[in-house]
């Protein structure tokens, strides 16, 4: 019964930055690699970037690398996503999610949050 929950979605404008934060609330929270999607109007749901159990391996879409980080804190439970240089291209809901072992592709991960609303301006 691991349960994922985002915050720290909002509005603001294009260049600005937010951090979203997604806590779990299970105990096996450290066993596994989290990531983040997200989904705009209109289109599939997409990947973002992911973060492995332990914090050493980490994956960016290329759209937002080099402006979205990944971090992890086992210790309380929770994943982060720091976003800066935010594009109106970035306005979407956000994903947190969390799968056992390598996975692959959406199907893949096991735990998913209910999502956090981005919304960048022009």
């Amino acid at each position: 019964q691991v349960q994922l929950v985002e915050s720290g979605g909002g509005l603001v404008q294009a260049g600005g930055s937010l951090r979203l934060s997604c806590a779990a609330s299970g105990r096996t929270f450290s066993r596994y690699t989290m990531a983040w999607f997200r989904q705009a109007p209109g289109k599939e749901r997409e990947f973002v970037t992911r973060i492995s159990y332990n914090g050493y391996s980490i994956r960016y879409a290329d759209s937002v690398k080099g402006r979205f980080t990944i971090s992890r804190d086992n210790a309380k439970n929770t994943v982060y996503l720091q976003m800066n240089v935010l594009k109106p291209e970035d306005t979407a809901v956000y994903y947190c999610a969390g799968a056992v072992g390598i996975p692959v592709n959406l199907n893949e991960y096991d735990l998913w949050g209910q999502g956090t609303q981005v919304t960048v301006s022009s």
